[in-house]
């Protein structure tokens, strides 16, 4: 019985091996909600307005993770798991939850660069190009005391 459980999981855990997209390992994340914000803050010399935003955000992608989380562990313990078959369709509902996290850490660190202005997003392009990563690309936003007057 319980050789049969730990090949079980063993497969299980294959399939969602060879599952994986690779692509998504390309994009450069900033990691909202999992980098410390202090570290972001920092690096980025964020504004109180940015602050605020980012600590909302993160809440916010703490908020959706709890949901599918929550979802991931339902599946886990409903699903049946006795055949391959039940295995297959499990690693795709898995999967599908998992992407859907992926996706939602993108949303978030999105919502985040877009509050960032030329010179942060600049930054930002080139720690990304410095790991080797794709950066998201987002509209920096232009603020009225960034701007220099002519005279």
């Amino acid at each position: 019985m319980i050789h049969k459980k730990c090949s079980v999981l063993i497969y299980l855990l294959l399939i969602m091996l060879f599952s994986v997209d690779l692509r998504s390992q390309a994009d450069c994340v900033l990691g909202v909600g999992i980098t410390e914000d202090e570290t972001l803050i920092t690096i980025f010399q964020m504004n109180e307005m940015q602050q605020e935003n980012l600590v909302n955000f993160g809440a916010e992608l703490k908020y959706r993770n709890e949901i599918l989380n929550n979802q991931l562990e339902n599946i886990m313990q409903r699903h049946p798991q006795s055949t391959p078959t039940e295995l297959g369709q499990l690693a795709d509902k898995y999967k599908a939850v998992m992407d859907s996290m992926q996706m939602i850490q993108a949303f978030i660190d999105k919502k985040v660069l877009r509050l960032f202005n030329e010179k942060q997003y600049e930054l930002y392009l080139e720690l990304c190009k410095e790991a080797s990563r794709s950066p998201f690309i987002v509209v920096p936003t232009v603020y009225n005391d960034s701007i220099t007057r002519k005279d």
